[in-house]
């Protein structure tokens, strides 16, 4: 089946105890819609509906499948039900809250808490090149407080970058929209390709992803930090098996950032999985280090010439 644009459920639909308010977002794998509960609280639905498999054509409610794609289908969603699940179990203020999930027209379902902000990603193209290093560490050392929770439940997000990671208005990080059920869908379902971002995806996310791990999450981690410094995302890490033209941040931006971020950013985008952080907990604490600030270029420069003309002079 041909991609295609799903229509989504339109405003008032009802779903169990929630009504439709609106859509929210709209991708490849899923609709997300703010909806209210049967207490008028706000909450955010995100309902399983890939387009390359399922149609949903305008004024309907229960989604096309052809034949040939019912068992992909079905896969995917029993994946997707799981995620919930496991989601559902956690209970962390830097991870997406799941309230509820459960089945409905031929599909599922996955309540979650209605968090007020913007994503990093909205952030980064509004301050584009003005991303300070205090904003940096302290965004990303909350957030790994999250990943830190959800690795020790033994799952991955798998799909970390700048527009999955919620801002609340105290700039407080949220890990949203967890690709655990779309990475499941892997090499015994050959009909199902892997979704991932290119340039936040680690190396293991392509092939087999055999080696997947917390250190492919850090990967993305680091993959995050460096777009907050660029404004977009670094090179494809497939493309850079082929030819590595990665800038490294220490070289890219060296002098207007600590030496130790720009070291924990080019160590977090290693190629090889065995020279990253493996854990969440080590990257933390490197984050954490008391650093001295750089010395501006110029004033730097104008030092050195300073000293040399000293020196010159016999002083």
């Amino acid at each position: 089946m041909a991609q295609q644009a799903n229509h989504p459920l339109p405003a008032g639909h009802q779903l169990e105890e929630y009504t439709i308010t609106r859509q929210l977002s709209l991708g490849g794998f899923s609709i997300v819609y703010l909806a209210t509960d049967g207490e008028g609280n706000r909450v955010a639905i995100k309902e399983y509906l890939p387009n390359s498999l399922a149609l949903r054509a305008e004024g309907e409610v229960q989604p096309l499948i052809t034949a040939e794609h019912q068992g992909a289908f079905r896969y995917g969603m029993k994946c997707f039900f799981e995620e919930g699940r496991a989601l559902a179990r956690l209970s962390h203020p830097n991870v997406i809250r799941v309230l509820n999930f459960f089945r409905a027209n031929e599909t599922v379902y996955m309540v979650m808490e209605y968090e007020r902000g913007r994503t990093l990603q909205e952030f980064i193209q509004t301050h584009r090149g003005e991303v300070s290093e205090r904003f940096i560490r302290g965004v990303f050392t909350r957030l790994l407080n999250g990943l830190r929770e959800v690795h020790s439940h033994k799952l991955l997000h798998l799909d970390l970058k700048p527009s999955n990671i919620y801002l609340r208005g105290d700039n407080t990080p949220v890990l949203i929209d967890f690709g655990a059920a779309r990475q499941t869908l892997s090499t015994d379902q050959p009909m199902l390709k892997p979704m991932y971002t290119p340039g936040f995806a680690s190396p293991e996310h392509y092939g087999s992803r055999k080696d997947l791990g917390p250190w492919s999450d850090i990967y993305s981690v680091g993959a995050s930090m460096y777009a907050c410094i660029a404004g977009c995302a670094p090179q494809a890490a497939n493309e850079r098996y082929s030819k590595d033209t990665l800038v490294p941040a220490m070289m890219r931006w060296e002098g207007e950032y600590s030496d130790r971020l720009l070291e924990i950013i080019d160590w977090c985008l290693n190629l090889n999985h065995f020279y990253r952080p493996q854990s969440v907990f080590a990257l933390q604490k490197a984050l954490v280090e008391t650093v001295t600030p750089p010395a501006p270029k110029e004033a730097s420069s104008w030092l050195n010439r300073f000293v040399d003309k000293y020196k010159k002079a016999g002083r």
